[in-house]
């Protein structure tokens, strides 16, 4: 189908007033031609095949000045759409370099919530192969983290990120931001001669003198995966086609950290085959990134929240391993099955966590993510939202980051440890092995997947599955896999003793004899309980379990014994903070609180405890104190989910 009418519209209202290039043709009219929820691109009457960008990185301005040079599979169209937001447009041309020839372009109206942008309409012809895009990007380009020196390691160098899932990639790119199209790029950065640039592709080693940078991604992916980052920036190798980047302070720890990432990736491959991207390298960002970690192909974003010393939280490196399989090499066609990227990737997480912990450890920290389930179950019932509790969602004209919730996560890494239990784990690991491979490259809907793996079994001499109550059902199923846990049960039952009254964690006297010049002798021993005693994810659930009217008291002597507010560790911060802020206690260790809330920037931690604020007069008057000058080392993802819960 071609575009006449819309770009007939679009070039009257341009030449009314040719200085602003804009339309007020109406996203009602766009929508009709756009073939994904979440982007205006017309991808069925042409799409990007590859992208090269040329970029100049201008941390003074903290700008990014581009040019966007799309080559097309052009099927007949007259109008090429890109989606944008918060970008400039100088002007589109077409055809190769030194013989462009500018055309006309028109620009959408924003959406009338200002989640997914403007179309960016170009004039093209049937014959077009290539277009390209003369930008700039700006304050409201989202996907931008610029940070000053303070906000880094060294304390002299700036820093940049991007950060593009969901549908934020076209905050500093015009681009077709849909993940059913996959495309390869390349780009040329410029950046200052004192720092290094690295992307989602394959990656220098040094710092270039001149800060002149060329990047290849031979393998087409998804635009959520273009990802850059500046900064001065290290590598430390670890063998195996795996290694770090991080900021040079850190370099050592970093590596220390991760230092069985080469394990992680033989084990990966053991499991469900060979690794298809050439290198494996994490980046180590600063604190403000909002993620544990991004699963860029070939360098995963990584929080520095990870570096506990103690490696207890190391499995989200497994899981950003596991998206080299499970995300990016066969990748959800829409937001609205985010499950098929996430589900499939904590299932391939935990499977890696067991062969290098041990099942037991494994089985825990699988336990402790399916009780967030069951409390993110609870919380939709009670909000009238459970309808969202299916893996397959009806995400139109909603952000698509309502699909990044323990169920896509969760509930999606049970369907498969159910497919498991159901089938037995050798024909579940065969099914995955040869799922990875048929759809290697390639996005999948819930559908096909459903329709693929009901053909696989059958094929194998098995009933087929229903996975309609999976699928399209809200809530659990009845035959939802379980986990046994001893050490969770009984950790547990120790907060449940402390909720009636009854402290758990006396000392206790051991007494032992001993033979000692032919006489017996009696050894009392008092021994206390210490935080070391137990496994990360074990006060975890410990603190989880505790109530909101626990007496201040026993939050004194908690903290006392364990030191809860000054460890090293985030995910017992978080919990601890969220419990204190049910209580007067918060007022007491508000220092700690207030250090950790500048210092991180990870919403999966700072957002929980500003909610636990909120719920009190007092606790909503220290959120918004904090909140105001902390917001400024926030990436927008996190500073904007923050200002929802203060309004």
């Amino acid at each position: 189908m071609k575009f006449v009418g819309i770009f007939c519209i679009g070039i009257i209202l341009w030449a009314c007033n040719p200085s602003s290039r804009t339309a007020t043709s109406s996203t009602e009219n766009l929508s009709a031609f756009a073939q994904d929820d979440h982007s205006y691109a017309n991808l069925e009457q042409i799409n990007t095949t590859h992208l090269h960008l040329d970029l100049e990185v201008d941390f003074s301005s903290q700008t990014i000045y581009g040019v966007a040079r799309h080559r097309m599979h052009n099927r007949g169209a007259d109008t090429a759409i890109f989606d944008i937001k918060g970008l400039l447009i100088q002007k589109v041309t077409l055809g190769a370099k030194k013989h462009e020839k500018e055309t006309d372009f028109i620009i959408g109206p924003m959406d009338k919530d200002s989640l997914f942008g403007q179309a960016l309409l170009v004039k093209v012809d049937s014959s077009t192969q290539l277009i390209n895009i003369y930008y700039q990007t700006t304050q409201a380009s989202a996907a931008l983290d610029w940070l000053d020196t303070t906000l880094t390691s060294s304390k002299t160098k700036p820093f940049l990120y991007t950060q593009g899932q969901a549908i934020l990639t076209r905050t500093w790119i015009p681009i077709q931001d849909a993940p059913s199209n996959r495309l390869t790029y390349s780009a040329d950065v410029k950046v200052p001669s004192d720092l290094m640039a690295l992307m989602s592709a394959k990656n220098p080693k040094d710092i270039h003198k001149e800060g002149l940078y060329h990047f290849e991604m031979p393998h087409a992916i998804p635009s959520y995966l273009i990802a850059l980052a500046v900064g001065d920036i290290g590598f430390k190798d670890l063998g195996n086609q795996c290694g770090v980047y991080a900021e040079k302070e850190l370099l050592e720890q970093c590596a220390a950290e991760f230092e069985d990432l080469p394990q992680m990736m033989a084990t990966a491959e053991k499991l469900y085959g060979p690794y298809q991207w050439g290198r494996y390298d994490v980046l180590v960002l600063p604190y403000s990134f909002p993620f544990g970690g991004m699963e860029n192909p070939m360098l995963t974003f990584a929080n520095p929240t990870l570096i506990t010393g103690d490696k207890s939280l190391v499995s989200v490196l497994a899981h950003e391993l596991a998206h080299s399989w499970s995300g990016n090499l066969v990748t959800n066609a829409s937001w609205s099955d985010l499950w098929l990227n996430e589900g499939t990737t904590v299932y391939f997480e935990q499977r890696i966590m067991e062969a290098l912990k041990g099942k037991e450890i494994a089985d825990i920290l699988a336990q402790v993510e399916f009780r967030e389930l069951e409390q993110t179950l609870g919380q939709m019932k009670t909000e009238g939202t459970l309808a969202d509790s299916k893996l397959h969602l009806d995400l139109k004209n909603r952000d698509p980051d309502i699909a990044m919730s323990d169920i896509a996560y969760v509930k999606g890494a049970f369907f498969f440890r159910t497919l498991e239990q159901t089938y037995t784990r050798p024909i579940l690991d065969a099914f995955l092995k040869a799922y990875f491979k048929h759809y290697s490259f390639q996005t999948i809907n819930a559908k096909q997947f459903a329709s693929h793996l009901n053909k696989y079994l059958t094929k194998n001499g098995q009933k087929p599955f229903n996975y309609n109550e999976w699928i399209y059902t809200a809530g659990l199923p009845k035959n939802c896999a379980r986990i046994v846990a001893p050490r969770i049960e009984q950790i547990e039952a120790k907060a449940q003793l402390l909720n009636q009254g009854k402290y758990p964690f006396e000392d206790m006297i051991r007494n032992t004899t001993f033979k000692k010049n032919g006489k017996t002798r009696r050894r009392t021993q008092i021994i206390r309980p210490q935080y070391k005693d137990y496994l990360i994810q074990e006060w975890q659930l410990f603190i989880r379990a505790l109530s909101d009217q626990v007496p201040i008291e026993r939050l004194r002597q908690l903290d006392k014994q364990f030191a809860f507010s000054h460890s090293g560790n985030c995910e017992i911060l978080c919990d601890w903070f969220v419990l204190a802020a049910h209580s007067p206690y918060v007022f007491e260790i508000q220092t700690e609180l207030k250090d950790f809330l500048l210092k991180i920037g990870r919403r999966k931690y700072v957002l929980p405890i500003y909610e636990a604020l909120v719920q009190t007069k007092e606790g909503r008057t220290l959120a918004k104190k904090i909140f105001n000058e902390a917001q400024v080392t926030y990436h927008s993802v996190t500073r904007n989910s923050v200002q929802k819960v203060l309004r």
